[in-house]
């Protein structure tokens, strides 16, 4: 004879009911999981986000002075690359602290010669933009990509040791009618009359030459010419009624004190030259800060480590972007 089901009969089965049921709306109610890396895109306002960072960025250079106490008590006090005894070089007191409101990717080879950006995919949907190269070494993975993606860029580029882009513009007539070289130096002071071998431009210089007004990308890699070059361009743009400008402060400076690049992706050669010095670093890396740079990502250049065994390691990429002005990074209006 079959046998009626009852709930009271069952209660373990009755409390499982209601487990379920709990369990169920819970799921179906909660909130969206919090993304680890929260950006400007998924909510707050991007000149928010931004000024939000860079509170944030002002705390790292605070802990960056503490750590210049610890280990000096002064900046003349620390060697950059030490031999012996003390644990941190160069690097560990300059991180790449900022956040990038945009999608951070690695553009061109792997390898030496790619390089990290901020939301290139932002820059690609411009119907123009201006890239600046300086340094190509036959080497142009990183040029091509970004005509590849952005067809509405352009691409200006300067090496004297060589005589054109490398292959991967050169053997594509697609990309080569958007890039421009020439076999001339960046430097921080102009100097390219008849008899100069080779002719050094400043970045001023050439961006009066070829009627710009603003570089989206800025890459430099030029052995070392990358201190003086960016001094005297800070001095040309950001220096007069901005004043000191230190980190946490106001995110858009409109007028001609904001740096006119969206960002920049340098290699620095930390070697050979005052600049290589901590203090004279130290006062040069905070010149960059103070005229709105903050760096977002870096990579130790080991290869010279690797093939000269004993070297310091002394050359690193950074990438940079520019948290001023009005721009694809820090800006959604049209550009």
């Amino acid at each position: 004879m079959a046998h009626g089901f009852s709930m009271t009969r069952h209660p373990r089965y009755a409390v499982f009911l209601i487990v379920c049921g709990l369990v169920t709306v819970f799921l179906i109610s909660r909130p969206a999981p919090v993304p680890y890396f929260s950006t400007a895109s998924r909510g707050a306002s991007l000149k928010g986000f931004l000024l939000e960072e860079d509170a944030h960025y002002s705390k790292v250079v605070h802990d960056r002075e503490a750590m210049v106490r610890k280990y000096g008590p002064s900046p003349s006090q620390i060697e950059s690359f030490p031999l012996r005894d003390t644990f941190y070089t160069l690097w560990d007191y300059f991180i790449p602290a900022f956040q990038c409101p945009h999608r951070v990717e690695r553009v061109g080879t792997m390898g030496d010669g790619g390089k990290w950006m901020c939301g290139l995919d932002r820059i690609a949907r411009q119907s123009e933009c201006v890239v600046y190269s300086f340094g190509l070494n036959g080497e142009s993975s990183f040029e091509a990509e970004i005509l590849t993606r952005a067809p509405g860029c352009q691409v200006w580029g300067y090496d004297f040791s060589v005589t054109s882009f490398g292959p991967e513009i050169e053997n594509n007539p697609r990309l080569a009618g958007r890039a421009h070289f020439h076999p001339w130096a960046l430097g921080g002071t102009d100097s390219y009359g008849p008899s100069a071998d080779p002719p050094f431009y400043t970045l001023h210089t050439l961006m009066e030459m070829n009627g710009h007004s603003f570089i989206d990308i800025l890459k430099i890699d030029i052995e070392g010419g990358e201190f003086e070059t960016l001094d005297r361009f800070v001095d040309a743009f950001a220096q007069g009624s901005h004043g000191d400008v230190g980190v946490g402060g106001r995110v858009t400076v409109p007028g001609a004190n904001a740096l006119p690049i969206g960002q920049l992706q340098l290699e620095i050669h930390a070697r050979s030259s005052e600049y290589a010095s901590f203090p004279v670093f130290k006062r040069w890396w905070e010149k960059l800060e103070a005229a709105g740079l903050r760096p977002f990502m870096a990579e130790p250049n080991l290869v010279y480590v690797n093939l000269v065994r004993g070297v310091p390691p002394d050359l690193a990429e950074y990438s940079f972007m520019n948290i001023r002005g009005e721009h694809a990074l820090v800006s959604d209006g049209p550009h």
